[in-house]
């Protein structure tokens, strides 16, 4: 019999992937699951084929260079891959893969889920409620944003951009988005494209953050792309958090420029910045977007799917290229 594959596990997933994944593979993993520094992933690869990370370690160019010649095949937890220097993991004949496709639908609900609770003030009043404070109703307590007919920008209209626009038309949403190009999918012909993201934020009564996070994209809710934005609008990001420079909109929640925002992803996680925590109009989840048992199943069974096809040299499903 054939030795199996040696394969460095740097946190814990589900138990349904751990099984799978030491039955086929001679696993090194990390059951206390701390998030590993670069340091201790080098010291853990010295002996293994392939690595099955998340987006918590971070493979820069130099962590890249360093890695062992064994190492064949990096497998990341995940759709987005900024975590990984692709361009360096192919200059040293490393192959990448990620998780796309299986946890759209759960990432576009968790997109409802921030555009409505923090257009409706959900965190404000909870907490209202949880802390004794609410005596009565009141005519003019938290009072939020109309979801119902308003115009949603779309900032990415790629498989989860769709998704949450399928969403949002249940709500008789108008559907503006940008893309790098227009999209031509049943379900969708009403959606108005904007070949720029100025045109776009123009007519953004809500803006829905899902484009991936690049030199083009850091920090592109800034100051300057904000105020171009309908005065009382609202920003959901459940993307990335790199995408929105988080004292721009702090200031722009604290002026009333923006009416409310809902976060699932945000700078320097899990590190919120304190300055948000004295605004009534942020609801802010701890990353959760593909947080069900199913999507995360999902994904830690195409990342072992991924690694099979690699070992048994056949072509990967979501292979990552540059």
């Amino acid at each position: 019999m054939a030795a199996k594959p040696r394969l460095l596990v740097t946190r814990n997933f589900p138990p349904n992937v751990m099984a799978r994944l030491r039955r086929d593979y001679a696993a090194i993993t990390n059951d206390e699951d701390r998030i590993l520094e670069p340091a201790e992933v080098l010291a853990l690869s010295q002996d293994v084929d392939a690595i099955l990370c998340a987006g918590t370690e971070k493979f820069s160019r130099e962590v890249i260079e360093a890695l062992p010649e064994n190492i064949r095949i990096i497998a990341t937890y995940s759709v987005g891959y900024d975590h990984l220097d692709a361009a360096a993991a192919a200059e040293k004949g490393i192959t990448l893969s990620n998780t796309p496709d299986v946890l759209t639908d759960a990432t576009a609900d968790i997109a409802l889920l921030c555009l409505l609770g923090a257009a409706r003030m959900a965190h404000s009043s909870a907490q209202t409620l949880r802390s004794g404070q609410w005596s009565s109703w009141a005519a003019n307590q938290f009072l939020g944003v109309h979801v119902t007919g308003k115009r949603l920008g779309i900032l990415g209209m790629g498989r989860i951009g769709q998704a949450v626009a399928r969403r949002a038309m249940g709500f008789n949403m108008q559907i503006h988005y940008h893309n790098r190009r227009p999209v031509d999918v049943p379900g969708l012909e009403a959606a108005i494209y904007h070949k720029t993201t100025d045109s776009l934020l123009g007519v953004c009564d809500f803006l829905s953050i899902n484009c991936g996070l690049s030199a083009k994209t850091k920090y592109l809710i800034n100051d300057e792309n904000i105020a171009k934005m309908p005065d009382n609008a609202v920003i959901v990001n459940t993307a990335r958090g790199g995408i929105i420079e988080d004292a721009a909109l702090i200031r722009a929640l604290k002026s009333g420029k923006i009416a409310a925002a809902g976060l699932d992803v945000f700078e320097n996680e899990p590190h919120l910045n304190p300055d948000y925590l004295d605004l009534d109009t942020l609801f802010v989840l701890p990353h959760i977007g593909s947080a069900t048992v199913e999507t995360r199943d999902a994904m830690g069974n195409m990342c072992l799917d991924n690694l099979d096809a690699f070992f048994a040299d056949r072509p990967l499903i979501s292979e990552i290229k540059t």
